[in-house]
């Protein structure tokens, strides 16, 4: 049985564009951190900092207190922790007592599964997806929406606030992740108005960016007008979050309000934009790339 200690031994499994910087700032912070990385490469800049890099996630977990994971889908949550049977999923590395925080951004009824197979070996587990994009990542001043027992957050917070500026309990397992999915409706109609309005300055032959200066601090004001209208302006789309992942959690958001008969005609007309931005090839390019819908 694992006891929780003042600094744990952590481990870390998904080092993509937020994973890397948020594992790095543990390290940062002086937690001992082994990491795996189905690509071994992505694990360099960390090994370089001072990470232990594992040859499974099972072997990352073997020694670890607390298990974080950021990874990109459900598919390769469930066969990071569970895999099949015999496999070198994390399942067979964690001890008893050990607790799993999970970053990633997954359904909430994957959630709910992982949590209730983790707990029949008496693992802890908490979903915490975050919102701040790769800025927030590097900073550290994330936006994380937690799901699970008061006890296990008491636990994962200190990991948490190295992590993210604020820290949300929305309930139990799977809650997080329904935070996570209204924040997604946010950001596709946040993303889309904005693409439309600068698409709208220019059809009128005003200064874009003169535009945006004006209206940010004012009620037209937001994350995405701020952060991203730069790169609708300059059609130069370098990745903060991927178009294929955010459409990937606005299926999510879609399917949670259809089980509850809930119509979200914004967030469908989003998803029909991003369909046929991914077809013509810019799923791997930054969310704002929605403004190239009005170029077509």
């Amino acid at each position: 049985m694992i006891e929780s200690s003042p600094r744990p031994q952590l481990a870390w499994i998904g080092l993509g564009a937020l994973g890397a910087p948020m594992a790095h700032n543990l390290l940062q912070a002086g937690h001992a951190l082994t990491v795996f990385n189905r690509t071994a490469s992505s694990c360099e800049p960390l090994q370089a900092a001072g990470a232990r890099v594992a040859g499974s996630p099972a072997e990352a977990a073997r020694e670890a207190e607390v298990l974080l994971l950021c990874v990109s889908d459900d598919r390769a949550a469930e066969a990071v922790l569970l895999g099949p049977e015999a496999s070198e999923a994390a399942i067979h590395g964690l001890q008893p007592g050990a607790l799993v925080i999970d970053c990633s951004t997954i359904s909430p009824g994957t959630s709910r599964r992982l949590g209730a197979a983790l707990a029949e070996r008496d693992i802890r587990y908490v979903d915490a997806p975050v919102t701040g994009g790769t800025e927030g990542a590097k900073a550290g001043t994330l936006s994380v929406l937690v799901g699970g027992a008061t006890e296990d957050l008491d636990r994962a917070r200190p990991l948490l606030e190295i992590l993210g500026g604020s820290i949300t309990h929305f309930g139990p397992v799977g809650s997080g992740q329904e935070a996570k999915a209204v924040n997604q409706v946010l950001v596709a109609g946040s993303y889309a108005a904005v693409a439309e309005a600068l698409q709208l300055a220019k059809r009128l032959g005003l200064d874009r960016q003169q535009v945006v200066s004006a209206l940010k601090s004012g009620a037209a004001g937001s994350w995405a007008l701020e952060h991203r209208s730069a790169q609708m302006i300059n059609d130069h789309y370098p990745l903060g979050f991927k178009l294929a992942l955010h459409r990937k959690d606005l299926a999510i958001a879609l399917e949670a309000a259809e089980a509850q008969q809930l119509e979200l005609p914004v967030s469908r007309l989003v998803a029909a934009m991003e369909d046929a931005l991914l077809a013509d090839g810019h799923g791997d390019l930054d969310v704002s790339v929605l403004a190239r819908w009005f170029r077509s």
